[in-house]
């Protein structure tokens, strides 16, 4: 079992899962995060860390359309093991519904 990340992340990207993750399964993307499903020793302690609860158990049915992005863009974005800041606008976009077919973008974040 892995956790996802999904929709409701994009635009908000708080980043407070980043920093209780033991083992660094975080990707950035420009407008979202991603686990690794390959990497996340489901543990859990990132799920409620989630202001926007964004982060779901695999188990959820919701959560199947989102581990394909999650594995392919955790190969493609860079690692981000450190929480960084949100976007000036996060709490405008909080609860906003699909986003994924208004904002999701395939570029990378900014952590090295």
């Amino acid at each position: 079992m892995t956790y996802v990340v999904t929709e409701a992340c994009i635009k908000c990207k708080y980043m407070d899962c980043v920093e209780v993750c033991p083992v660094d399964c975080f990707y950035e993307g420009e407008n979202m995060l991603v686990i690794h499903p390959d990497e996340c020793i489901d543990c859990g302690v990132c799920e409620p860390e989630c202001p926007p609860e964004a982060i779901l158990p695999d188990s959820d049915p919701e959560a199947d359309k989102w581990l394909e992005l999650n594995k392919d863009y955790s190969e493609q974005w860079p690692n981000i093991i450190a929480k960084g800041e949100a976007p000036t606008d996060a709490d405008k976009h909080l609860g906003e519904e699909n986003k994924y077919e208004k904002y999701f973008t395939s570029n990378p974040g900014q952590s090295e």
